[in-house]
């Protein structure tokens, strides 16, 4: 699509690691239209992660969590009405829907714009308020499905950045940290995805050096379990680090151990080696991208099965051994000496 686009909104609320995901698109739509305005629709919570990005000119934050409450559903109605409002006031000429789903496509909707941009194979009916549809694909990575919305509007594809915001790369909560270690992240959206916590300490136990667990708030006692079975080992910094604060603890770190979940796209963002822990999701879909990282998963019939909450043993994860886990480490380490 060879159109000029002065006024440009990308809505991709959530969630982190997608959001990671989406930041080569935002450098190559920055490098296609370097004069242009470009706005992003963001979930209350994510603004961290491209607050103050210099290609960003505005953040639309959405309290979407807030919105799924039944007993403010007339709040959430006079709420919505203003944010809708607000954004057809801006005259956007071109919307660019990456979340496709029902809400982010009537939010592509009702800005009113000429030219609204999604994935054909988008869910809950959202293609319904595009006026451009485009061919993603679903066993791709979300990188590369990303990139084919860039390629359709005209972008260059290559080199294949991503673009995080300015972060100070040494602060007092970095420089207490020991002088070389590697970060644990043992959290993920949803249980079925969690190798599970002792063994992250036992594995930080036996590691040659220091670990640092982090996490959200909300995952406080899954890392203090962690640095318990460390055997003093491994440091929690759960709910202690800010958005980019979180950015240095990563880029400092020697190696990641992650699941399936945000700290991961980060540290591959920040070409930080991750060693990822996969289960019922699908590396090629949305593992960390590029060849730097390293996959272990158990090889089992039913993995990947994309079950997002129930299992009844998540053998994928409870038959991963520590043993095993370590072994990769340790070879990787040996080989890239």
């Amino acid at each position: 699509m060879d159109v000029p686009h002065t006024k440009i909104l990308v809505i991709k609320p959530s969630a982190l690691g997608d959001i990671v995901h989406s930041l080569p698109f935002l450098y190559s739509l920055r490098q296609r239209y370097p004069e242009a305005e470009i706005h992003w629709v963001v979930a209350r919570g994510l603004q961290g992660l491209i607050e103050d990005h210099p290609m960003i000119q505005r953040l639309w934050i959405i309290d979407k969590e807030r919105w799924k409450v039944l007993s403010k559903l007339p709040e959430t109605f006079a709420q919505l009405r203003h944010f809708q409002g607000g954004l057809r006031r801006e005259r956007f000429d071109l919307v660019i829907d990456l979340q496709g789903l029902l809400r982010s496509g009537l939010m592509a909707w009702a800005t009113g714009a000429p030219c609204r941009i999604g994935f054909r194979e988008a869910r809950e009916g959202s293609p319904f308020f595009y006026t451009h549809r485009v061919r993603g694909g679903k066993e791709i990575h979300a990188v590369e499905r990303y990139m084919k919305v860039a390629a359709f509007l005209g972008c260059e594809s290559s080199p294949l950045v991503f673009p995080l915001p300015p972060f100070p790369t040494r602060t007092p909560l970095v420089e207490s940290l020991p002088a070389e270690y590697a970060v644990l992240a043992p959290s993920a959206g949803t249980e079925v995805k969690r190798w599970p916590p002792d063994r992250f300490g036992e594995l930080a136990s036996r590691l040659p050096l220091p670990s640092v667990v982090v996490a959200a708030k909300g995952d406080i006692p899954l890392a203090e379990g962690v640095a318990a079975a460390s055997r003093g080992k491994a440091l929690s910094l759960a709910g202690k680090t800010s958005m980019k604060e979180l950015f240095a603890v990563i880029r400092n770190a020697r190696f990641v151990v992650s699941n399936d979940t945000g700290p991961m796209h980060i540290a591959a963002a920040l070409q930080v080696p991750v060693f990822a822990i996969f289960g019922p999701t699908n590396p090629h879909r949305t593992g960390p991208y590029g060849p730097m990282h390293t996959i272990i998963r158990e090889e089992i019939p039913c993995s990947p099965c994309y079950r997002r909450k129930t299992c009844g043993k998540v053998r994928c994860m409870e038959n991963l051994s520590v043993e095993r886990v370590l072994g990769i480490i340790q070879a990787k380490k040996e080989a890239d000496l």
